[in-house]
């Protein structure tokens, strides 16, 4: 049974471990955990203002994460949205009922606006924000505030009713 919770700090090693393995191994991003601050303090840098970070756990093993950084303005930055291999796809749901948890967060702490970038290596996470309502945007279209990332090249906005 798969357990969501926001991230605590005893997960750590156990959230960067998962993100850098996808990250690597899986799509030979040369990334390392030093070019990811944000993961060495997500309680800092994710859990402030009306931002947060969850973990989905199955068996106690971190298996899933997603973030929502407040970026201002009623928007927000959707980061570090990671499912290990072994737990995707319709029979877990966890990419949906992470998602499902980021919106229910953002509706109830008046987010107006959810945008994201991502690489062109994510194929299967593009189909699944577009399936899940995000649609495309230039890049040219994201407010100052938005942290764009080196790697990204493709940019997606939900809006929340």
């Amino acid at each position: 049974m798969t357990k969501l919770q926001s991230y605590l700090p005893v997960y750590k090693e156990e959230v960067a471990n998962l993100i850098l393995t996808i990250q690597k191994t899986e799509f030979e991003i040369p990334i390392t955990l030093e070019q990811q601050p944000d993961l060495n303090d997500i309680t800092n840098f994710y859990q402030s203002n009306n931002g947060n970070f969850w973990i989905a756990l199955v068996n106690n093993k971190v298996v899933g994460t997603i973030a929502l950084l407040d970026i201002g303005n009623h928007q927000g930055a959707l980061r570090k949205m990671f499912v290990d291999t072994n737990y995707r796809g319709k029979h877990f749901g966890i990419g949906k009922k992470l998602l499902d948890n980021l919106f229910e967060w953002a509706k109830e702490k008046q987010f107006k606006e959810i945008l994201l970038g991502t690489t062109a290596k994510f194929l299967a996470a593009q189909r699944f924000y577009e399936k899940n309502g995000f649609i495309e945007i230039g890049k040219e279209l994201l407010p100052v505030n938005f942290p764009v990332m080196s790697v990204d090249v493709k940019f997606y906005k939900f809006i929340l009713e």
